[in-house]
């Protein structure tokens, strides 16, 4: 049996994909989250083998949780297997990553950063059926098209983006800022100060080689970050 525990911000969504998988036998949704913040509640209370992380969360990047998960945790064990010394109340799950991003490089990003898989929400369900019981198993899922990026990427045949050099918070800030919120806004929704995100706007504006936020604006939109 293998335990799926979901975290997205939509509730509708959520409702959708537990009745998907619940004509599966062998998973069994065990809880629900919808922030990072109510994701490590759950968890400290509830066991499972698999987290089906959104990506773009109101309070944290699905990416910046995922570190988290595995730091906290200790490492991921498969479906069944023994607990190894939890850091946080729980054992590290296996994390298969949700977005709407379809380009290719967030996938590259996410499964080099630990995630068990990559699954655009415009995917069929079998695709992330599949996802999660090669999770759950301990193995990494990798759609035919996202190898063909890894293997380009290896053999340096394809330019990584210049926001592939960002950190993970960076990106987020990005997204934000593409988004056109202001800093303190964005402040307020990352619990920083406005003086930390404007550090974090200028270390984004120097790794892009831009100028201005409305530079940032059209090099998100270009680059398919507010998808």
């Amino acid at each position: 049996m293998v335990r799926v525990l979901i975290c997205d911000d939509h509730p509708i969504f959520r409702e959708g994909l537990k009745q998907t998988l619940g004509v599966h036998p062998d998973i069994r949704v065990v809880g629900e989250a919808g922030s990072a913040a109510e994701l490590f509640d759950v968890l400290a209370g509830t066991a499972c083998d698999v987290v089906v992380l959104d990506i773009s969360l109101p309070d944290r990047s699905g990416l910046e949780v995922l570190g988290e998960l595995l730091a906290a945790g200790g490492p991921p064990r498969a479906a069944g297997g023994p607990a190894k010394a939890p850091a946080r109340g729980f054992t590290a799950p296996a994390v298969v990553l949700l977005s709407m991003h379809s380009e290719q490089q967030y996938a590259v990003r996410a499964i080099r950063a630990g995630a068990s898989a990559y699954i655009e929400k415009a995917s069929v369900p079998q695709e992330l059926v599949q996802a999660l019981r090669k999770a759950a198993a301990g193995g990494v899922y990798i759609s035919p098209r996202q190898a063909e990026q890894l293997a380009l990427e290896v053999s340096g045949r394809v330019a990584v983006p210049a926001h592939g050099q960002l950190s993970e918070r960076e990106l987020l800030v990005l997204r934000l800022l593409g988004q056109g919120q202001p800093n303190k806004q964005i402040a307020h929704q990352l619990a920083l100060s406005p003086s930390t995100v404007a550090t974090y706007r200028a270390r984004i504006l120097t790794k892009l080689q831009l100028h201005t936020t409305a530079e940032l604006i059209h090099y998100a939109l270009d680059h398919g970050l507010l998808t």
